[in-house]
């Protein structure tokens, strides 16, 4: 499940969107230094809709595979014939002690085995449906001296592998050379620091195009040569391990062009015309972006990708040379090609093969490399850059994932997000970009060895047990994901990732939160009884009369001009409910009746009634925990706060004394405000939940009958996903984590009274086998029975919604108390502050709420997303609240949920900073663009369409005080009129009689 689309006319937005795109450019014909202008093109792309996931599916005829390398999977190192390589060398150098037992694995002696369960790995190709299957040829199992004569077993093994992949109709893409060279190669002539090697590497191929080139149509000279140069060669971290310095890296680098053009020469000239193949290099790439959007910093982007993929693009794909920016930087150190080996390098490739992931990114990317800027991870403008760099070349994404922890087996959450970003960004630079992309491969197939990083991390679709001796495949929960993105040949849109019209029902609640109004009682000039003289000769100012008073006069709401600013702010909205907390810390400073606040408690009954005067109905909450004391009373807080039962006591001395001076002006109580149930004591939830109970009842038997308003808690309700949703551990992670984040305070309200059964399942488990010792308490009968059922309707408020997993990957959002591994959808939109978007969460949470706690009235009382103050960022909040609000529409016209109101969050920055829609600068308050779209959902009570019949509501006036006087003696007043009319007619006769008699006497 995915975001929906950005509004209720999605394919307009999308159109738009394409427009914009369209505006913007999409590359050219390509040439040298023109990849430069993708960096500002991006910057100005339109936000959010640009960072919306995409659905849609990909070209007809699109290439699905996997992949793996000869070294990382097959093992058999000593079999059937095989030769060293320089991998072999490296991994076997002592890198512990002498006599100490190594930590595992040795190098990719054994790894997956690949080579004695060949038929293992097809049957995983088969499972996943792929197109195509990637793999390298050893060199050294060929030729295991690098050189002739060629290795019968060697040949028959590849032979059948090609076999069995023909016999399923999976197409090879075979990779000549994936780092392991023969170690005789190495010995003999100083590997690929020796201008020998092209012409060996030639003959290597020529062999391998004469026995399997029947079979292959999709040929890879070498992968990643900048690897093999660089740090093979230069800096010694990887195989052979030379540190021979910058010159020597930059020598080999261009020993391996050399080689690879001979390579493609050699098949364009003998063999192409018989085989009908393509041939190409894999070339691997970072991304980088400017730390600044300055032309300075941009050109240092430009020419960190120069040194890293240019160096071997633009030679093989423009004009046989090295970039511009390394001929002006390296000076002597960079090789030069002669005129002749320009024109026999350039063009010697029939489509841009790509590799980008794990194994360059962050990992073997030197840092002089990036130019003191930024690495990223963005494969659609890579690809893009490549569009315009590369004069649009055909492209073939040969190796592409992230990685999971060696620790990680099943549920590869991580794994799974951060392929589904790489595979959407391929699909928006085909679709939005016009970037030629025809194939895309996941690295790899299955676990294996990986490289510098050995088995500390995995990057299979299948998984491995290093450890045992059959190493069986076992599929990772990426491989049912992409099995489907397969099968669909993408995203295609869905029916629930599509907004819907429909509106909501007469007397639906819209409101707005504010956790606490703004308070300023300071009384207005009008209650100044003092007379005052205006000096307009000389000072200009007022001069108090000593000695001489006015007639005081009564307070009035209207004094208090915050009040009426507030209001005024309110009105522009056009919500009928606004809710905010009281101050019980402000209100009862002591705690307890001894000492009172009566200009704050007067402020808020002038609050209230100025609410009502204006129609908007007052949703007030008793207490909302701050940061500072919980917002208790400094004597409450100091002696256990919730953990005293004595609090519980002063909570309804409180709510009695709010009833009793605002119950007239407030019909819609809420008890408590979201309860941190993250900063919570099982004693103090324990002790809280009695509180409420006993409010709820107080309210019930003393002040419903008389006030007629409703009363209930609001709790914080963020959904829970399962990471992986293809994962049964993942669902139970999730249901454990609903039931202590929701259901530890729902489930005694809401449900049967007592503690959700899964929570005392589960402390009996971790108290039993991990010697904690939390203590949920028990509830007595009478307690179940006070607690149960105390609510009038079931107040919410969500933000978000959060992926968990079971399997733990990162220490840092690991959660070992509930065993929870914190995980983040990449694709997901995220705020300012890194909160993610993600509406259909809502939908969930309404749904699951009707199917624990039944047809319950539902109010979700605060929704809402932060800014960073740039106008550019609310469209992000305009984005959060169409969508979130249709994903509750769907609740209530598709689910059948009760759902009663919608309240944003939040009223002002002042209050709530970044979170307004008001912004507060300057002591000025100025409405945000989501303001108008929140005003406009409003006044269409939701997202009405053609088809959608029209909902006559009857006018609602809100309840005034002063009406209940009348209302409750409706009989009197019929009699008073009675009364009064008939005196009236009495008069008029009188007088009319009157005036007759005397006009017959005159």
């Amino acid at each position: 499940r995915e975001p929906p689309s950005w509004s209720p006319a999605g394919s307009m937005a999308l159109a738009a969107l394409l427009l914009s795109l369209l505006l913007l450019g999409r590359p050219g014909l390509g040439a040298p230094g023109q990849g430069a202008g993708t960096w500002s093109r991006f910057a100005r792309l339109p936000y959010p809709q640009d960072q919306l996931f995409l659905h849609d599916t990909f070209p007809d005829g699109f290439l699905w595979g996997a992949g793996s390398a000869a070294y990382q999977t097959e093992g058999g190192w000593r079999q059937g014939g095989k030769g060293a390589s320089v991998w072999d060398t490296f991994a076997h150098r002592p890198a512990t002690p002498p006599g100490a037992a190594p930590p595992g694995p040795v190098g990719g002696d054994v790894a997956s085995d690949s080579y004695n369960n060949l038929f293992r790995d097809v049957e995983g190709l088969r499972r996943l449906g792929v197109s195509h299957y990637r793999f390298s040829l050893s060199w050294a199992r060929l030729l295991p001296n690098g050189t002739a004569p060629p290795n019968p077993a060697g040949l028959a093994h590849y032979g059948r592998l090609l076999a069995r992949l023909r016999e399923m109709g999976v197409e090879p893409v075979v990779t000549l050379y994936h780092w392991d060279l023969p170690q005789a190669l190495q010995d003999t002539f100083g590997g690929w620091a020796s201008p020998v090697l092209p012409q060996l590497f030639r003959d290597y191929a020529e062999l391998c195009f004469r026995h399997f080139g029947g079979q292959v149509r999709y040929w890879l000279t070498m992968d990643n040569p900048y690897v093999v140069a660089w740090h093979g060669y230069g800096t010694g971290r990887l195989p052979p391990g030379v540190r021979g310095g910058p010159r020597l890296g930059y020598l080999a680098a261009h020993h391996l062009l050399q080689a690879h053009a001979k390579v493609w020469h050699l098949y364009n000239d003998h063999f192409r015309p018989a085989q009908r193949g393509k041939v190409s290099i894999a070339l691997s790439s970072h991304w980088i972006k400017p730390q600044h959007m300055t032309e300075k910093n941009i050109k240092e982007c430009q020419k960190s990708l120069d040194f890293v993929l240019g160096w071997f693009a633009k030679p093989i794909f423009i004009d046989g040379d090295y970039p511009e920016s390394m001929r002006s930087n390296l000076s002597s150190l960079l090789p030069e090609f002669s005129e002749a080996e320009k024109k026999y390098i350039k063009g010697t490739a029939d489509f841009f093969a790509l590799s980008f992931g794990a194994t360059l990114s962050f990992q073997l990317l030197d840092s002089h490399m990036k130019f003191q800027q930024l690495e990223s991870i963005s494969l659609r403008q890579l690809l893009y850059w490549i569009n315009s760099e590369y004069n649009n070349p055909q492209i073939f994404i040969v190796e592409n994932s992230w990685f999971v922890s060696g620790t990680t087996k099943r549920d590869d959450a991580k794994y799974i997000y951060y392929l589904k970003k790489f595979i959407m960004e391929t699909l928006k630079a085909i679709r939005y970009d016009g970037v030629n992309v025809f194939g895309y491969t996941v690295w790899s197939l299955l676990d294996g060895f990986e490289w510098h990083r050995g088995y500390s991390i995995r990057r299979g679709l299948f998984y491995v047990d290093f450890q045992s001796h059959d190493k069986k495949l076992m599929p990772k929960s990426s491989v049912l994901f992409y099995e489907k993105v397969i099968e669909k040949n993408g995203f295609p849109p869905l029916p629930e990732n599509q907004p819907t019209e429909g509106i909501f029902p007469c007397g639906f609640a819209w409101g707005i939160v504010d956790n606490y109004i703004q308070v300023d009682t300071t009384p207005a000039q009008f209650l100044d009884s003092s007379v005052y003289v205006w000096d307009v000769h000389q000072t200009k100012k007022l001069i108090k009369v000593d000695g001489v008073y006015a007639s005081k006069r009564k307070r009035h709401c209207v004094d208090f001009a915050a009040i009426r600013l507030q209001i005024s702010l309110l009105q522009e909205m056009h919500i009928t409910h606004f809710h905010f907390s009281l101050k019980w810390s402000l209100i009862l400073p002591l705690g307890n009746l001894s000492l009172i606040n009566h200009t704050l408690v007067h402020y808020y009954q002038c609050f209230a009634s100025e609410l009502l005067r204006v129609n908007i109905t007052p949703v007030v909450a008793l207490w909302q925990p701050m940061i500072e004391n919980q917002e208790l009373p400094v004597s409450l807080a100091k002696y256990g706060a919730w953990e005293n039962t004595e609090t519980i006591e002063a909570f309804v001395e409180y709510a009695r004394f709010c009833f009793t001076s605002l119950g007239d002006h407030v019909k819609f109580w809420i008890t408590m405000n979201e309860p941190s149930v993250k900063n919570l004591t099982y004693t103090a939830g324990h002790n809280l939940l009695k509180a409420h109970a006993k409010v709820w009842h107080l309210y019930d038997k003393e002040f419903r009958r008389s006030q007629k308003g409703k009363i209930s808690i609001a709790l914080q309700a963020d959904w829970v996903e399962p990471a992986c949703p293809f994962s049964r551990n993942d669902q139970e992670v999730a249901d454990r984590i609903l039931e202590f984040d929701i259901g530890w305070l729902a489930e005694p309200i809401f449900g049967n009274g007592d503690y959700p059964e899964v929570m005392r399942a589960w402390l009996h488990r971790i108290n039993s086998v991990d010697l904690y010792n939390f203590h949920l308490p028990y509830f007595s009968e009478d307690e179940k029975k006070l607690i149960q059922g105390s609510f009038d309707f079931f107040a919410l408020s969500h933000y978000t919604t959060t992926l968990v997993g079971s399997e733990k990957e990162d220490a840092v959002k690991y959660d070992h108390y509930l065993e929870v591994q914190m995980i983040n959808d990449i694709t997901w939109l995220h705020s300012p502050s890194r909160v993610a978007v993600v509406p259909w969460g809502l939908r969930k949470l309404l749904k699951w709420v009707k199917s624990k706690y039944g047809d319950v009235p539902v109010y979700v009382m605060a929704n809402g997303i932060d800014d960073d103050q740039n106008m550019v960022h609310d469209k992000l909040r305009v984005y959060y609240i169409q969508n979130y609000i249709n994903e509750a529409l769907k609740a209530y016209t598709l689910d059948n949920v009760n759902l009663q109101g919608y309240f944003v969050y939040s009223f002002n920055d002042k209050t709530a900073p970044k979170y307004g829609l008001y912004s507060y600068v300057a002591n000025q308050y100025e409405p945000k663009p989501s303001l108008k779209h929140y005003r406009e959902i409003i006044d269409n009570n939701g997202f009405p369409g053609s088809e959608t019949p029209e909902l006559l509501c009857p006018e609602e006036v809100a309840s005034c005080p002063e009406c209940h006087f009348f209302r409750t003696r409706k009989s009197l007043l019929a009699f008073i009129s009675f009364i009064f009319v008939a005196f009236i007619v009495t008069i008029f006769f009188i007088t009319y009689y009157s005036k007759r008699v005397e006009r017959r006497y005159k």
